[in-house]
């Protein structure tokens, strides 16, 4: 073990919260202290020791160095979840260019600002109908399931092209996968995803229809720019974090609504005029991106004050960067005044997320349709029993149980 580690602090991952609707205080001790090393679970390959990236100029920076490498396959990797048989990485998020960038050129015009604007009116649609269905329903209701999770899952459903029906599948297999501790449930759950995707892809060969899947079909594999593990991988990484994420936040972002009277009472004003400011806020603030975001030093180099040798790995923490004091002032406010266009949640640099305008939409609109539905809407139960998932990447509520 390199001999940089030898007189730094170590961590545990992950770290405990002390309330969850607020980061970790070793994550604040880490920021305002020496280089800390964080120790990850040995649930997929060995215990491994990597550097731990906290402060906000220090993690932009680490998501745009090129020295650091998301490739997966690396010797050496901390991988966080298994890797198939094929020893492919899991997604173009998780490789290096030209790799990375040949396959993301193919879905990036799918996403720009131009096209997401155009999907307004079918999200809206959406997001109403769901909001809807939720108002006719049974009381208590559980937001994340009934709400939160169908809008997502129907958005990136329709955007694929796969039908309405089959979204409880994946909502499904997506849960099972991304659970921490069980690698072996979590590569059959990868296994059945891909084949399903598989037949869907298969099917839109003979019968294409306006969605982003016909199109990559016929515009790259029958082209031969994509082969079909690139596009399998392609749609499963659309798939689950493209509904994943979104309901994620969705959730977490009702939440703050329905425990502060005032923000709620702000925020809805005047049509909800301040709700894309509350939106771009509760992202930074809730940062749901908790593990995830690794890296691999392919020379040696320096991040703030920490020197991380070539073959050394660091956990890049979102959460803490968006919780710096240095850059958002007293963040653990919810300041929906605040200029929070700058949070670091979308990542930076050339992995930046795709989905950002999408998801911000999705958000907005949903919170939108669900208090204009819903104004009497509240907790159908104390704060204090809310339930949040044990999972390595996005900090998720269990359930939210809502009556009106």
């Amino acid at each position: 073990m390199p001999g940089t580690f030898s007189s730094s602090s170590v961590l545990d991952w992950p770290p405990a919260r002390a309330c969850p609707m607020s980061p970790p205080p070793a994550l604040g001790v880490a920021r305002d202290g020496l280089p800390t090393l964080v120790r990850l679970p040995a649930g997929v390959g060995e215990e491994q020791l990597v550097w731990l990236i906290t402060r906000y100029e220090d993690v932009k920076a680490a998501l745009k160095d090129p020295r650091l490498s998301a490739d997966e396959i690396r010797p050496g990797f901390p991988l966080r979840f298994p890797v198939a048989a094929d020893s492919r990485p899991s997604g173009f998020l998780r490789m290096d260019d030209p790799d990375h960038g040949r396959l993301r050129r193919t879905v990036a015009p799918e996403f720009t600002v131009r096209r997401v604007r155009a999907l307004r009116p079918r999200v809206r649609e959406l997001t109403d109908q769901v909001a809807d269905e939720l108002a006719a329903g049974p009381q208590p209701a559980d937001l994340v399931q009934d709400f939160a999770g169908k809008v997502s899952a129907l958005v990136i459903a329709r955007l694929l092209g796969i039908p309405d029906e089959h979204t409880a599948f994946f909502l499904e297999q997506t849960q099972i996968m991304l659970t921490d501790g069980e690698p072996e449930l979590s590569l059959a759950a990868h296994h059945r995803i891909i084949a399903f995707l598989d037949e869907h892809a298969r099917a839109k060969e003979h019968d294409p229809g306006d969605d982003l899947v016909s199109r990559l079909v016929h515009n790259h594999l029958a082209t031969g720019e994509l082969d079909r593990a690139d596009l399998l991988d392609i749609l499963k990484l659309l798939l689950v974090a493209g509904h994943e994420s979104t309901a994620t936040q969705i959730a977490v972002s009702t939440l703050s609504l329905l425990t502060d009277d005032a923000l709620r009472t702000e925020v809805l004003a005047d049509s909800g005029a301040l709700l894309p400011n509350f939106v771009e806020e509760s992202m930074r603030f809730w940062s749901i991106v908790q593990d995830g975001v690794v890296r691999q030093a392919t020379e040696d180099l320096r991040i703030g004050e920490t020197l991380v040798r070539q073959g050394e790995s660091v956990m890049i923490s979102l959460l803490a960067a968006n919780h710096d004091p240095a850059a958002f002032p007293d963040p653990e406010r919810l300041d929906i005044h605040r200029d929070a266009s700058g949070h670091l949640l979308w990542g930076r640099g050339a992995h930046f997320c795709l989905g950002a305008s999408l998801g911000r939409l999705e958000v907005t609109l949903a919170l939108d349709s669900l208090f204009t539905r819903l104004p009497t809407l509240r907790l159908a139960c104390e704060a204090s029993q809310l339930r949040f998932r044990e999972h390595p990447v996005f900090h998720a509520l269990a359930e939210l149980p809502l009556a009106w």
